[in-house]
């Protein structure tokens, strides 16, 4: 005689009932064979194969043995100590802890378990896990159900959790189904952009966050590998519409981090986590990637992908693609469109434009840029090569380390070729839209690109930060520090912007704001160069030049005595009253200029301080002819204020565009 078990849960609001599905019950005498089942799974204990309701489920090598050996063994402990000797071996040079961890987690997802009440696998903190679902062995599978009877199953044992296990009869099913479809289709007519999240029982995901993938090669030095992949999956989910992605400034912060991923997202202000790892044999890439919705720390999906290198940049196309979908269909997020088109690389000029990417987040400036030429001569047409590089010769040319001629001369070139190569690289507008704002002064060219690159990618929290900068260069305060707090929104943790902000407050002359904000960077980062210096600013201002000397100081011991920095100095000792001192700023500046570029434009603030227009006023017609970069904040800039009544200042501002 038939038995059978209907499960049933509530998930809308109040009552939204979902029929999980029919589960025979009966006795069977059939055959032993490998495969063990509990719930609507199935596993095969010899491949590690596991199905769900007939549905085969991806899970890595390690993951399916670990799950083997706990499901052969139901009811009893399996300490951590075992597994690592059967699983990993006794000679393991891995980071097993993370390893084990990683595979528990990716087991979770698979099966849909819950680490904080079990279905199936359950942890003894400290001491291992014990597989506590009961398991059918040996029994050959019943026949498959017919199409109408397909349903989504979960075994029996949910329903006490949610207090519904009863027996019924078949036409109870049946009213039930029939519920269910009335619900979903009113439901889809009256709310179709909100259902999904009903269904769900939780609200809908907005905003997602990449955390560094984990190296699994187990060698460090393939580190910038992971790290690209990081980047990239950040990017391709970046350019979806409706999907915020926190900035990879932010959450970089978090490599090898002990923190819990409720935490991590909570102080990212994330609804959805995506973590995972990268494992590297020769020219064969491994990813595994998993999203977990942050407010549960519950894995809603899981998945592993192995490709050679020379298909890595579709691969994280379709990964991020398969994200896509799970934040729409399972989580109630935005429906997502994908733009574009996946870009091809060979995989030898891949490499070396990661290596590229890893020495421009060191801030080796010059390294990374070498990289990247080595990396287009091999393969001329991938456009982010052109983009990063532009990246790296903005930072010579707005702290002066090179002539601007040649730093933004070569970062317009780098920028244009990213933008022909990919118009719709975000990365490539922002940075033609710095070259036009620094350098060719086409104010509203430069406002193009930069909404240009926000339409293409809303989630760049650089390409907002950038435009905060425009708009400060253009006067306009208010809607600056509106774009700047749009960017802590998408870089809440990273340094990139926050080394900034106390300088966008310097620039609104709310000195007592950027005295705060500086102060509180230099807690965790003390020998941050930039910062010191705008704190440095500030402080002149606070009428504490003594305070501000040392901030200065600060900063030239750290770069080496740049010219940028060390006439910053000189300008605190102007304003200190310290003239001789200033003036001994002025030789070494001089000397310097004859061995590398200095710009007119910081001497003449030293000038300024030190009351001597005339020759402070020269030397910024210079500036204006070699175009230095900091020309175009000379409209609200305070170190200029002594020279605002003279009439040659209006002359001044007109040449650079900003009457």
């Amino acid at each position: 005689m038939w038995n059978y078990i209907f499960a049933g849960r509530l998930l809308c609001d109040n009552c939204a009932l979902l029929i999980d599905g029919v589960t025979p019950m009966m006795k069977n005498d059939s055959p032993v064979d490998p495969r063990v089942r509990f719930g609507v799974f199935d596993l095969n204990l010899e491949t590690g194969e596991l199905r769900k309701s007939g549905q085969r489920i991806a899970l890595r090598p390690q993951a399916a043995r670990i799950l083997a050996m706990l499901a052969n063994r139901p009811g009893q402990l399996i300490t951590r100590e075992e597994i690592k000797e059967r699983i990993w071996g006794s000679n393991t040079f891995v980071d097993f802890e993370n390893g084990l961890n990683f595979s528990i987690r990716q087991i979770r997802a698979a099966l849909n378990d819950d680490a904080d009440t079990p279905l199936y696998l359950e942890t003894l903190p400290r001491r291992g896990y014990r597989f506590i679902a009961p398991v059918d062995r040996g029994r050959q599978p019943e026949p498959e159900p017919s199409k109408m009877e397909q349903t989504a199953q979960l075994p029996p044992e949910p329903v006490k959790h949610l207090g519904v296990l009863k027996r019924i009869s078949w036409s109870g099913i049946g009213i039930a189904t029939g519920i269910l479809i009335a619900i979903v289709a009113a439901l889809a007519v009256t709310d179709p952009g909100g259902w999904r999240s009903r269904f769900v029982g939780a609200s809908p995901i907005r905003t997602i966050a990449v955390l560094p993938l984990q190296n699994l090669s187990g060698d460090v030095s393939q580190d910038y590998f992971a790290d690209g992949m990081t980047e990239a999956l950040t990017t391709d989910l970046a350019q979806m519409e409706d999907l915020q992605v926190i900035s990879r400034t932010s959450t970089m912060q978090y490599k090898g981090t002990k923190k819990s991923l409720p935490d991590i997202a909570r102080e990212l202000k994330a609804d959805a986590i995506i973590e995972g790892s990268v494992q590297r044999t020769g020219d064969k890439v491994r990813v595994t990637a998993q999203l977990v919705r942050a407010s549960t720390d519950k894995h809603v999906w899981a998945q592993t992908y192995d490709r050679d290198l020379k298909d890595i940049l579709a691969m994280q196309d379709e990964i991020a693609s398969s994200i896509a979908q799970q934040i729409e269909t399972r989580l109630g997020g935005p429906r997502i469109a994908r733009t574009g088109t996946v870009a091809v690389i060979s995989p030898e000029a891949y490499e070396i434009y990661l290596k590229g990417n890893y020495y421009l987040d060191q801030f080796q400036l010059q390294k990374s840029i070498e990289y990247y030429n080595e990396s287009i001569k091999l393969d001329p047409n991938y456009a982010p090569t052109y983009a990063h590089m532009a990246d790296a010769y903005f930072y010579l040319g707005f702290f002066g380390w090179l002539p601007p001629r040649e730093a933004w001369g070569k970062m317009k070139d780098a920028a244009m070729l990213a933008v022909q190569k990919d118009d719709r690289l975000a990365d490539g507008h922002g940075a033609l839209a710095l070259g036009k704002l620094h350098y060719d002064w086409d104010f509203k060219g430069a406002e193009a690109e930069f909404r240009r690159g926000l339409e293409l990618n809303p989630s760049s929290a650089e390409i907002h930060h950038q435009y905060a900068h425009y708009l400060m260069a253009m006067g306009r305060i208010g809607e600056s520090e509106a774009e700047t707090q749009r960017g802590v929104e998408l870089d809440p943790v990273g340094d990139s912007l926050s080394s900034c902000l106390c300088w966008h407050s310097f620039a609104a002359r709310d000195y007592e704001r950027s005295l705060r904000l500086a102060n509180k960077f230099l807690a965790s980062q003390p020998d941050n160069f930039w910062e010191q210096t705008v704190l440095g600013w500030t402080l002149e201002q606070k009428k504490m030049p003594e305070e501000a000397i040392a901030k200065f100081k600060k900063a030239v011991d750290a770069t080496g005595g740049a010219p940028f920095f060390l006439a910053a100095l000189g300008h605190g000792y102007a304003v200190a009253g310290q003239k001789d001192d200033a003036e001994q700023v002025l030789k070494a500046l001089s000397k310097k200029s004859k061995e590398g570029y200095v710009s007119p434009f910081d001497v003449a603030l030293i000038y300024t301080a030190l009351g001597e227009k005339d020759t402070a006023f020269h030397l910024l017609d210079k500036a204006v002819d070699e175009r230095s970069t900091f020309l175009v904040y000379s409209k609200w800039e305070p170190r200029l204020d002594p020279l605002r009544a003279d009439p040659r200042f209006k002359t001044l501002l007109d040449r650079v565009g900003l009457n």
